[in-house]
């Protein structure tokens, strides 16, 4: 893990700082939420360590704001929350009022209309609940579809998202499960708004909110699924265990009728999100951008460097380069096989592949023993493409120099807890030193004082460059 608060960025790792630091910290977090709140919630969402990422392909296919790329553990391993004052697009303000549509004489039979209602209300609710993890509930409300997916047995014709029974019990509190109940109450104000949805609808129709809304593919998606009661619970074991192999992977996934390929374009979802050690024992992010959907999963598997980490918890894997990010053994099969390392390469160099991949094994793993009577699929508008501007912005240029400038604060962050650390553990050496500038001037190569002058600089030219940003994002919008 990284080792110190990232308080300037969305895609930030569990601090590890020291405690005499923490209080500046929290100070800088409650001060951030006043000042240019709709930038924040896409410059922040980027980078989850110091170290400078690879050079990420996100570029290509997010042409768009980068404030609309704001959506936040792992996929199907791991995956406080006071409201955040949002700027919320206008387009989920319409939608916000969106009811139960009136049962008169017939029956009421949703259109595509009344479930693009259902999918702006969860984007709304993401961008409005922005404090979980790095800054975004996407990630873990995608775990829950994919969870509640990937219990289908071929053989049977059992589990799957049809029925929802991770309602209850016996399924909630499986151990792949842990955390899960995040998501879940996430979702009931939605299914409170939409009665008339089945869980099984709603969970899998977040998902594919929550792919397109991290920038993610399109996901085509259908309804059909009904809700059932606890009898139909699925045993437990049916879900991938992180800590096997390739023959594991082969036989989980083969289970649910997926061949090799699509076994490997579902694992790019670990793009996205982070581990929890107090849920699976694994801790940490796979990629810098755990909020933002790209290929980086399979470049960093093909061109980092990877050890095992020294820690107390189990077997897992973090990068030589940062040690800010991990992998689980489970992603590592995937480049000892030699099969599986083909379709790896493959994402690796072509993120449009990947996506269209991804796209269609998510429609594959979601439709999973599902009886639908319609066969049609509905595509959804994301936030993007309903607030695309009629004149480009560059924002996503505009940003880049404020996410490097961020990342050079937080290496400054670094050295000043670095410093901090050695100087607590010095004899006579109180609190009072740490916070004041008169010890400084009794060092000799007034290293602290260097560090804090370079500091003050640095925040300077990033606060000059924040406010610019805000003052664009304040421009009002041309009509369309």
């Amino acid at each position: 893990m990284a080792s110190s608060t990232r308080t300037f960025t969305r895609a930030i790792p569990k601090s590890t700082a020291a405690p005499h630091t923490s209080a500046l910290r929290a100070a800088t977090r409650n001060s951030r939420q006043n000042a240019a709140t709709r930038f924040f919630q896409s410059s922040r969402r980027q980078y989850s360590s110091s170290q400078k990422p690879l050079e990420s392909n996100t570029a290509k296919y997010a042409a768009v704001t980068l404030v609309s790329a704001l959506f936040g553990g792992g996929v199907y391993y791991t995956t406080s929350q006071q409201t955040a004052s949002a700027v919320i697009p206008e387009t989920l303000k319409k939608s916000s009022k969106a009811e139960t549509p009136s049962t008169a004489a017939a029956p009421f039979t949703p259109t595509q209309a009344d479930y693009q209602a259902v999918y702006d209300a969860v984007a709304k609710l993401l961008w409005e609940k922005d404090d979980y993890d790095d800054g975004s509930y996407a990630p873990v409300i995608l775990r829950l579809a994919w969870h509640a997916s990937g219990t289908y047995d071929a053989a049977t014709g059992t589990g799957g998202s049809n029925g929802a029974t991770m309602r209850f019990a016996p399924e909630a509190e499986h151990g792949a499960n842990a955390g899960l109940v995040t998501a879940r109450e996430f979702l009931e104000p939605i299914k409170a708004q939409f009665p008339w949805i089945s869980y099984g609808d709603l969970w899998t129709l977040a998902g594919v909110c929550a792919i397109q809304e991290m920038q993610g593919p399109t996901v085509p998606w259908r309804p059909g699924r009904q809700d059932r009661d606890v009898a139909h619970c699925t045993p437990d074991g049916r879900l991938p265990d992180a800590s096997q192999g390739q023959d594991h992977i082969r036989a989980i996934f083969g289970r649910m009728g997926f061949n090799d390929q699509e076994m490997v374009a579902l694992s790019g979802a670990h793009a996205l999100g982070r581990c929890h050690k107090d849920r699976s024992g694994f801790e940490g992010p796979w990629t810098f951008s755990p909020t933002v959907l790209t290929n980086d999963y399979y470049r960093l598997l093909m061109e980092e460097k990877w050890g095992w980490k020294n820690w107390s918890g189990p077997k897992q894997y973090e990068d030589a380069t940062s040690h800010s990010l991990m992998m689980l053994p489970t992603d590592m099969a995937l480049i000892k096989d030699e099969v599986f390392k083909g379709h790896v390469a493959q994402y690796a160099a072509d993120n449009d592949k990947f996506f269209g991949d991804f796209s269609k094994v998510m429609v594959k793993l979601f439709e999973l023993g599902v009886p639908f009577t319609q066969k049609d699929r509905f595509s959804f508008k994301s936030t993007l493409e309903a607030e695309a501007e009629v004149y480009r912005s560059f924002s996503y240029l505009r940003n880049r120099p404020l996410l490097h400038k961020q990342d050079e604060i937080c290496e400054l962050e670094d050295e000043l807890a670095k410093l901090d650390d050695a100087h607590a553990k010095g004899e006579d050496v109180d609190s009072y030193r740490l916070v004041t500038r008169r010890y400084d001037e009794e060092d000799a190569d007034c290293q602290r004082r260097k560090l804090m002058d370079r500091i003050g600089e640095v925040m300077k030219e990033y606060d000059e460059l924040l406010m610019r940003e805000h003052e664009i994002l304040s421009v009002k919008q041309p009509s369309k």
